[in-house]
């Protein structure tokens, strides 16, 4: 698919905020301004994400296809499981021993993303209201079943299969129509809305952002189905309202948007390395926007061409960047001499 800047711009803001929001978390507790900020950007970073990867998805489902997402996801998954359990256990991190099903950190991403298209071949088959009806049901079902968690990504797969679907059946035709000034006048007290709510309402737990627990352990099994979809119905609305003002036009940084696969696997070894070690704090507007430049900067450099050179065999199975890299090199030498 043709890229077109709207699309890489949004992807490169929700990976920032992936990274910031990662950053900013160990200081959540002892702060309600980091942790309304932190909570408003879980509202939409991940399903705005999610219908992102939904949107540029195939959903063939042919025998060639499945193999080749296999190569594309569950290796690198594989790879990257043992190489943060390693190191883990270097940097001296609680926690580090993990089963191979069960997803350290950020990488869930890829084991349900793998299980988001397998499921397109049979949703797609189906009328996309129904297949969303089914899709959301399924979501809020499994918040009822404890044994459905961590494990395999199973709880966050389903729950957060709707907004793939969503990204899967939209259109440039849909986005254009949010890009309105009405819609974009509303999606934005909307937002305002949210983050007063959050403000408002500090005890609401991040777990029912995360989508990774039962309702039973969230505290409140009774109305954890309605709460479930009324966090739906937020995402949604905040991920209507980031492409409705993102910018449709080209940067020199724009570029950056198509790499996002590398920032969100390697940004874990910055981030959790800055945890253990205890090198930040935030006491005023300056530590904030200092920690917002980090991120910026994480993001910059994996998205560099020399990361991107030295380990795209690792995350896409493939050696172009290097073949690129040394026939340069190569020719070079050859002018040279």
């Amino acid at each position: 698919m043709k890229r077109e800047a709207l699309f890489d711009n949004a992807k490169l803001l929700l990976i920032f905020l992936v990274v910031f929001g990662h950053l900013i978390q160990p200081f959540t507790d002892g702060s309600h301004i980091m942790y309304t900020i932190y909570m408003w950007i879980y509202t939409f970073h991940m399903p705005a994400f999610i219908l992102l990867s939904g949107f540029f998805a195939k959903g063939l489902g042919d025998k060639d296809y499945i193999v080749n997402l296999a190569k594309k996801l569950i290796l690198p998954y594989m790879i990257f499981q043992l190489t943060y359990t390693g190191y883990f256990f270097f940097i001296g991190k609680d926690g580090w021993l993990s089963g191979p099903f069960y997803p350290h950190w950020s990488l869930w991403f890829l084991f349900s993303l793998f299980c988001w298209h397998i499921m397109l071949y049979w949703f797609k088959k189906v009328p996309a209201p129904l297949g969303m009806f089914v899709a959301v049901g399924l979501g809020i079902v499994v918040g009822y079943f404890n044994d459905i968690g961590h494990m395999f990504s199973l709880s966050r797969t389903f729950v957060f299969f709707p907004f793939f679907l969503a990204g899967y059946w939209l259109t440039k035709e849909n986005v254009k129509k949010w890009r309105t000034p009405q819609v974009r006048e509303a999606t934005l007290l909307f937002a305002t809305v949210v983050v007063g709510l959050i403000a408002i309402f500090p005890e609401f737990d991040s777990g029912w952002l995360l989508g990774s627990k039962s309702y039973s352990i969230l505290g409140n099994p009774e109305f954890g189905g309605l709460l479930r979809f009324g966090v739906y119905v937020i995402g949604g609305i905040m991920t209507v309202c980031i492409l409705a003002w993102i910018p449709n036009k080209s940067y020199r940084f724009s570029v950056l948007g198509g790499r996002t696969l590398y920032v969100y696997l390697l940004h874990g070894f910055f981030i959790q390395f800055f945890r253990e070690a205890g090198w930040f704090k935030v006491d005023n507007i300056f530590d904030f926007a200092g920690l917002a430049i980090v991120s910026a900067s994480i993001v910059f450099l994996l998205s560099s061409t020399s990361i991107r050179t030295l380990t795209q065999p690792v995350i896409e199975g493939r050696v172009q960047l290097m073949k690129k890299w040394w026939y340069k090199l190569a020719k070079k030498d050859y002018t040279t001499n």
